[in-house]
């Protein structure tokens, strides 16, 4: 481990970060000049032009979950929730990833994108919470009414630099929350979790755009390693963070919401499979998808695509239905669930 050590950043101290310049959070690797970006017809073919497979048009299968059955899970049991929402269960305690229940990734919930299925499990019905692992602060990864739930019942709350400001101003106590900047690790549990560096950007509003800073998170328990990914695009700090944790029992990475007018800050499918390699997985699950219609690809084309691609060059590749039960210590295939989906929306 080479990362620096971080036990707690206190609010607002982030100023000194080599990251940030006049206030503002920026990626390692500089935006290049030509490189597309979403004009006013993007923005307006996103939420009143969209095609119509961009949602599915029969139901999503969803595995419910109890609270008996999570009491009762072995270690080392992972379960996808929807989106980018992981709950993982290690050295006993529970920890989530990026938790939304939210109807809508959205700032109002009368509008903005949808849900395809419902939550495995009701916000109320989790188990005690030893960890919360927040990537960044867009809707579709950070819903406030989710975080001041879990308030109640979460330990700790480890969320990038600035990201722990806005969890402050929204009740969590300040004592449970822990700020890193990238590279920043630390121990619970017998757990190293390291913040790594992803390319993206911040924001929630029209005024507070690369506020707060986001990355990815390093999950390290005894002889198995687990990788979150957050958002991001292409870039080579994946290759590093694989030289400096690797190799990845689970990469949970990112495909979905991809677009060829956002590639710096989205990957397409093949990108993915490239970051997995840098990262050296040796299981992809992929995330950030099959939850909200977050582009203007059909929902199903990232499974679709990063399937075909993975299992050309030799990939293991984990689709679990929301809800069903992974073993970290023997992931399998799981089924390919959205072809049965597909199947049905053929049919009617």
């Amino acid at each position: 481990m080479t990362a620096s050590h971080c036990l707690r950043a206190p609010i607002g101290d982030y100023a000194a970060s080599h990251h940030s310049v006049n206030g503002r959070f920026r990626n390692a690797t500089p935006r290049p000049a030509d490189a597309p970006e979403p004009g006013l017809k993007t923005f307006w073919d996103f939420f009143f032009n969209k095609p119509k497979d961009t949602e599915p048009h029969a139901p999503i299968p969803v595995r419910r979950l109890t609270r008996a059955e999570l009491d009762a899970a072995p270690d080392r049991s992972l379960y996808r929730l929807g989106h980018s929402t992981i709950l993982m269960k290690l050295r006993g305690r529970w920890w989530i990833t990026d938790p939304v229940f939210a109807e809508r990734a959205s700032p109002v919930q009368w509008f903005g994108p949808k849900r395809f299925h419902a939550p495995p499990i009701a916000l109320d019905d989790l188990p005690p919470i030893r960890g919360v692992l927040l990537s960044h602060d867009h809707y579709d990864h950070l819903d406030k009414a989710a975080v001041r739930a879990l308030a109640k019942k979460a330990d700790l709350f480890l969320a990038p630099l600035g990201v722990g400001d806005r969890l402050a101003s929204w009740g969590v106590p300040e004592a449970k929350i822990r700020q890193f900047d990238w590279w920043q690790e630390t121990g619970i549990d017998g757990l190293t979790l390291a913040f790594t560096p992803t390319q993206h950007f911040s924001g929630r509003g029209i005024r507070d755009g690369d506020r707060t800073l986001w990355g990815s998170w390093v999950i390290v328990d005894g002889d198995r390693r687990v990788y979150f990914s957050g958002d991001s695009g292409y870039f080579d700090g994946f290759a590093e963070i694989g030289r400096r944790y690797g190799p990845f029992d689970l990469a949970m990475m990112e495909t979905g919401a991809y677009n060829e007018q956002w590639p710096y800050v989205h990957m397409q499918p093949a990108q993915t499979v490239r970051a997995f390699r840098d990262v050296r997985g040796m299981w992809l699950l992929p995330i950030h998808n099959g939850t909200f219609d977050l582009a203007m690809h059909p929902w199903h084309e990232p499974f679709d695509e990063v399937l075909r691609i993975a299992e050309a060059q030799g990939i293991r590749v984990a689709t679990p239905v929301m809800g069903e039960r992974i073993d970290l210590d023997a992931p399998q295939p799981g089924e390919r669930w959205w072809r049965g989906v597909m199947a049905q929306e053929a049919a009617r």
